[in-house]
């Protein structure tokens, strides 16, 4: 079937492209055990422009997309976040993006396999359609459709699922993983039961955050760690204004303080982190994709002994000086995946919050017309804004409500 998308390919020029593409209905398995399932059509509705966007963009202008590519092809139609029509079932839904032969697409080991829909060897939503397993089709919360459109408000908030999904997994597996490096430290410390331990660890590994980044996944992450841990001091650290909207909406929503990252010297920035967190850090997130969120963790020492690295960022290299790192006894991670429970999970939250606030619409003309300009200079540019989307079918929108 010829449908009208982007895509990507492998091309020094022409890395992202608008025109007709031919997406194929392959059968696809969501969990291993389960059997493989041919596509149903989905209409895209709504669709949120995401950094892996930009990433993939510029990995065809290297020429390094085709692992990324569906069997068979050699483009990849994008986007992974945002709503959908699904005709034959008369009903919204918003794709679960990652699957697989796999029991747990968060943790697949070598003998598996996996696909993204938009982000890696499976087509997604920047298209006028696409085919989709009928089991990765979530169903969106009751009461926001009305004579067959649905709200806009409701896409806005929506269309953060996926990297929302993301962050639920992200808290659970700092939650784990900080419990297991721990409990035992607090068994000792409070002459307690394991279980008792347990839960202490996990309630302490929040104590001081630092979150270095302030892109939507940093401030989601915030969001959920304040929501379970009320009691945790939170810090941003980002080069915006303080004063800026994208800074004071994020230190809003995640009751957290700021470190604007302006020193003249990364030893002061490091000291003016450990200054507003009241000590060194128990978690240390990267969400900036720049190579000096390590050296501020590690070569400066804003991560305590016993803490959590979570690299979240794609892109930068981590390196450690062995001799410290192992007797301080810190742990590295690094994992970018979600389960079906955590989309769920994010779509029942996301209804309820404001995030509607920070996104805005570029017009779909304006964005098919050059969709290389308007990622470099209107989506991803400086200034832009926290969060960009598309309306992709219009008869859908209810743009009152």
């Amino acid at each position: 079937m010829i449908v009208k998308g982007t895509y990507f390919q492998n091309s020094e020029e022409n890395p992202l492209v608008y025109g007709d593409v031919e997406i194929n209905n392959i059968p696809r398995r969501r969990l291993r055990g389960e059997e493989e399932k041919e596509g149903v059509i989905a209409e895209s509705v709504l669709v949120g422009f995401c950094g892996t966007d930009y990433t993939l963009m510029n990995m065809g202008r290297e020429g390094k997309l085709k692992p990324k590519f569906p069997e068979g092809c050699n483009r990849l139609i994008n986007g992974h976040e945002g709503v959908v029509w699904v005709p034959s079932q008369e009903r919204f839904a918003i794709v679960l993006i990652r699957g697989g032969n796999s029991y747990d697409p968060t943790r697949y080991t070598e003998e598996e396999t996996y696909f993204e829909y938009g982000c890696d060897q499976a087509d997604g939503l920047f298209s006028d359609k696409n085919y989709y397993n009928p089991d990765m089709l979530l169903k969106i919360p009751d009461g926001y459709v009305k004579d067959g459109k649905i709200s806009l408000n409701l896409c806005k908030k929506l269309v953060f699922s996926d990297p929302y999904a993301c962050m639920i997994f992200q808290r659970e597996r700092m939650e784990d993983i900080g419990e297991a490096q721990n409990f035992r430290v607090k068994m000792a410390q409070y002459k307690c039961s394991e279980e008792e331990a347990r839960k202490i660890a996990k309630k302490e590994t929040f104590d001081r955050v630092c979150i270095f980044g302030l892109g939507t996944t940093g401030m989601f992450i915030g969001d959920l760690i304040r929501q379970k841990y009320p009691e945790a001091k939170i810090v941003f650290v980002a080069r915006s204004e303080e004063n800026s909207p994208k800074v004071a909406f994020a230190l809003k929503q995640a009751g957290a303080s700021y470190v604007r990252s302006a020193f003249d010297t990364k030893e002061e920035l490091a000291d003016a982190i450990k200054e507003k967190l009241g000590g060194t850090a128990t978690v240390f997130i990267g969400s900036s994709g720049a190579a000096i969120e390590h050296e501020i963790a590690f070569q400066y020492g804003v991560l305590g002994c016993n803490g959590i690295y979570n690299s979240f960022s794609l892109g930068p290299e981590i390196t450690v000086d062995t001799m410290p790192f192992g007797f301080k006894n810190q742990v590295i991670f690094g994992s970018i995946n979600f389960r079906q429970d955590h989309m769920e999970e994010a779509i029942q939250i996301l209804q309820n919050s404001c995030y509607d606030e920070i996104v805005e619409l570029i017009d779909k003309d304006e964005f098919t017309e050059d969709p290389i300009d308007a990622y470099e200079n209107k989506i991803y540019a400086k200034g832009a804004p926290m969060k960009t989307a598309v309306i992709w079918n219009e008869k859908y929108v209810d743009r009152e409500r």
